[in-house]
């Protein structure tokens, strides 16, 4: 991963207000569960925000993976792929 490629920055800043925090509370690896206290209903939110934003479809399926932001941007780049 990057910390150059903006999708970063806007991945952190999208998580953090779903999950009511800073931005720089937020760190790559942290569990949203465990360490965010983050409920399912806040992992629907940000797969919906995702959609909207990129203007990609990941499949609820992938919920359980997406357990911090690190595999959040690793999804977001694998639907956006051949995407203009």
């Amino acid at each position: 991963m990057t910390q150059t490629d903006p999708r970063m920055a806007e991945l952190r800043e999208i998580v953090a207000e779903v999950l009511e925090l800073e931005p720089e509370e937020l760190t790559e690896t942290g569990d949203f569960a465990e360490d965010y206290q983050a409920d399912s209903l806040r992992a629907i939110e940000i797969l919906a925000r995702l959609d909207k934003k990129f203007k990609i479809e990941i499949p609820q399926s992938e919920l359980p993976q997406l357990n911090n932001l690190k595999a959040v941007y690793d999804a977001v780049v694998r639907h956006s792929a051949g995407q203009a």
